[in-house]
């Protein structure tokens, strides 16, 4: 997969609702995208993991989750002073 299309199929996930998400990724899927990536960071997590059980359980039934990266992002703010914000990301592909 090249660059460019990684990015094409990459959700990130912010303030927006649940199903904001879930809409966005079930349309990725039905455009003809073979993977697509949720990622979040911080309080968004967790409608991120909302997201992906929605698809999964109403949406698409033989949705994979090919892989769920965790880490750690060290962001910097406009005073200088620098923060650790955990961070996820989940492969989603159709099988």
């Amino acid at each position: 997969m090249e660059e460019g299309q990684k990015d094409e199929n990459t959700i990130y996930v912010g303030k927006k609702s649940v199903m904001s998400y879930v809409l966005a990724v079930v349309t990725q899927f039905n455009q003809g995208a073979s993977e697509v990536r949720l990622k979040a960071r911080g309080r968004s997590m967790s409608i991120a993991i909302d997201a992906s059980q929605i698809i999964k359980n109403r949406f698409i039934p033989n949705l994979q989750f090919k892989e769920i990266k965790l880490g750690t992002e060290e962001l910097t703010s406009e005073d200088g002073s620098t923060s650790k914000v955990s961070s996820i990301e989940i492969i989603m592909t159709k099988g």
